[in-house]
């Protein structure tokens, strides 16, 4: 038994829907989230400086707070690369790409799979190597596409309102076009606009979040190697770069009554 935390990031709230998935699949496990809100949204951001901002976040959760594993609950920061990240700091490494791919290719019929994700995660290839990767024989037929502006909402706390689902009308053409069957939400912050993304695609379109996935890739990891911890009902902790009322207020919204408590932290210039 591992009683030492679980450590989870993400740009903001995104990676909440990760946190709540392992919150109830994991109930007993500690918990440490960095919602970096004080510099979101990453997708714009060049991938260099995504990395920086992942190093630096990594070295909080591993010094300071000892975390046996760290979850890059954010898919732009997945996308970016972080080779090397598990020697340096000397823990388990995992990110939200994979397990939310695979759990796509079980969810179509039809081969036909979408993708959508930040301009940073689109344009650097990841989905589309993770696919080249894990479908070696090239039956899936993979559509992605990027969502400027989907992040910014869910930030603002605005997952229904009018204008979201105009831009989702726009940006979701490429998906609709390619009659795709299953379309995975490459962004921890889309399954709070679901609604909106089904009622554009089509009800009949499996959306995959790669929340549960990563939990229970999670379990796996913790139960074959890494060790569980069983000690009673966790801890959580949760930390923003940004203004903290702000992310309990939104964050009870979106994730629940887990959130009480927020630390500051101001990171460094990276």
């Amino acid at each position: 038994m591992d009683e030492r935390a679980i450590g989870l990031f993400d740009s903001g709230f995104g990676g909440l829907t990760v946190a709540r998935a392992v919150i109830d699949l994991l109930p007993s496990e500690n918990l440490v989230y960095v919602g970096d809100t004080g510099r979101y949204p990453y997708g714009p951001r060049p991938l260099d400086e995504v990395r920086q901002f992942s190093r630096q976040i990594t070295s909080k959760l591993v010094s300071e707070h000892d975390v046996k594993i760290v979850v890059v609950a954010c898919n732009t920061a997945a996308a970016a690369g972080l080779d090397g990240l598990a020697e340096t700091f000397g823990v388990p490494v995992m990110t939200v790409i994979e397990p939310g791919l695979r759990a796509a290719m079980r969810a179509t019929s039809s081969g036909r799979v979408g993708v959508i994700g930040t301009v940073g995660t689109i344009s650097s290839g990841a989905y589309q190597r993770a696919a080249a990767s894990l479908d070696p024989s090239g039956d899936i037929d993979l559509t992605c596409a990027a969502c400027p502006g989907f992040v910014e909402f869910v930030e603002r706390g605005e997952t229904d309102s009018d204008q979201v689902y105009v831009l989702a009308e726009r940006l979701l053409a490429p998906i609709r076009t390619a009659k795709v069957d299953a379309l995975l939400l490459g962004c921890t912050h889309y399954p709070f606009l679901a609604r909106t993304i089904s009622d554009v695609v089509g009800r009949d379109v499996v959306l995959v979040s790669s929340a549960d996935e990563t939990a229970f890739e999670l379990r796996a990891l913790l139960d074959h190697g890494l060790g569980p911890n069983r000690a009673g009902q966790g801890s959580h902790t949760w930390i923003s770069s940004g203004d903290v009322s702000t992310f309990r207020t939104l964050g009870r919204r979106l994730l629940g009554p887990e959130i009480d408590e927020v630390q500051a932290w101001e990171p460094r210039s990276a």
